[in-house]
This record gives C-alpha cells, sequence and structure tokens, in this order.
C-alpha cells in the first residue's frame, strides 16, 4: 500500500495571540513535520498579524492524527487538512 501523503494548513487569525500555542504543538510533534510553510503579508510598510502554516506530514499515522487533535483544540486558529 502507498503511503498517504498528508498537507494541513493552519490559519493563525492573531499571530500574536496564537502563536505560541501553535509553536508548542508543533515542537511536540516535530517528528511528524516533514516540511513547514510559513506565509504572512509583509511590505514595507505593514506586517499582517494573521498568517498561514502548512505543514507536510510524514511517519506514524496515529502521531499524525495527535498533532492534528492538538491543533483542533487551539482557539482562534483554523485547521484543513488534504490527504493524498
Amino acid at each position: 500500500m502507498e503511503k498517504e501523503i498528508r498537507i494541513i494548513g493552519i490559519l493563525i487569525k492573531d499571530r500574536q495571540k496564537e502563536a505560541g500555542e501553535v509553536q508548542k504543538a508543533l515542537t511536540s510533534y516535530g517528528c511528524s513535520i516533514k516540511t513547514r510553510l510559513g506565509l504572512h503579508e509583509v511590505n514595507e510598510n505593514y506586517c499582517s498579524n494573521a498568517g498561514l502554516i502548512l505543514l507536510e506530514l510524514t511517519g506514524d499515522y496515529a502521531e499524525m492524527d495527535n498533532l492534528e487533535n492538538a491543533l483542533f483544540k487551539i482557539e482562534g486558529i483554523e485547521v484543513r487538512k488534504m490527504k493524498f
């Protein structure tokens, strides 16, 4: 059986309020994260308080599920996932 590819998108609406809790969850399950990409709007006059993190997960499916569950418990963020 082919391994599934799992992508998680995390929309952080207030980076100053929620980033600490999100980072704690990501650190706890860091071995499940193959790729991490952080995006937020920024230019010389503006830095958005919202941000988007994209994760490509790997490894044990139970650990991936644990990471997802930890993220779903954090208030103020939106979590979406894709499986291929």
